[in-house]
């Protein structure tokens, strides 16, 4: 990150509402002992996540890809009284501490945290989703998405992470996760069921609403 970038986002972070004393500690602890730290929301993007979260208001929220529960939790903040967040990720190594994380929040009843494949968790859990968040393998984000955009109701949001994939998008001869990246982007802005805008916050945050 460049310093004009640094400085950016320490006076985003300092304008918008503090993290929680339990998100400070995540995020802590998630870059002293994790190899790929840059993984976490961090607190700008997760005060982005949790004011969209607070807007839709969502009953039952799937997020994909957890790491270590950053995300999660700020999503959670927007649930109703009633509702629930399913949570999948692939690394079972982090199960028992992210575990730890969520029985310290608020959210903890309604957080219900798989571990397995996605696409094979993502068809075990019935009914409909009124936000979505894709943060995980970016090589299958498209199967994600199609796999989950008509189980969204009218209104309800679809956000991948990563879209501008660190500038890459931008480049000339793009390597193949780039290839990816962009294919997934121009399919993304030819889909007619869906509002889209990308929020250039951090690695891009592609966010969808449903007609």
């Amino acid at each position: 990150m460049h310093q004009s970038e640094e400085l950016l986002n320490t006076y985003l972070e300092h304008t918008c509402d503090e993290e929680s004393a339990l998100l400070k500690r995540i995020n802590r602890e998630t870059y002293l002992k994790e190899t790929m730290p840059h993984m976490l929301s961090g607190h700008y993007q997760g005060r982005v996540l949790s004011f969209l979260s607070k807007m839709t208001r969502p009953n039952r929220i799937l997020e994909i890809g957890t790491f270590t529960g950053y995300a999660t939790l700020c999503l959670a903040e927007g649930l109703q009284t009633d509702g629930e967040i399913h949570t999948i990720d692939i690394n079972a190594e982090l199960e028992e501490r992210v575990r730890g994380y969520f029985k310290e929040s608020l959210f903890d009843n309604r957080i219900r945290y798989h571990i397995g494949d996605a696409i094979q968790v993502i068809d075990n859990i019935p009914g409909q989703f009124d936000l979505v968040f894709i943060d995980a393998d970016k090589k299958r984000n498209l199967q994600y998405y199609d796999l989950l955009v008509d189980r969204v109701p009218s209104g309800g949001l679809i956000m991948i992470d990563n879209v501008l994939w660190k500038g890459k998008v931008l480049q000339g001869n793009p390597d193949n996760q780039t290839k990816q990246i962009l294919e997934l982007n121009e399919q993304l802005k030819s889909d007619q069921r869906v509002d889209k805008l990308i929020l250039p916050i951090r690695d891009g945050l592609f966010v969808l609403r449903k007609k």
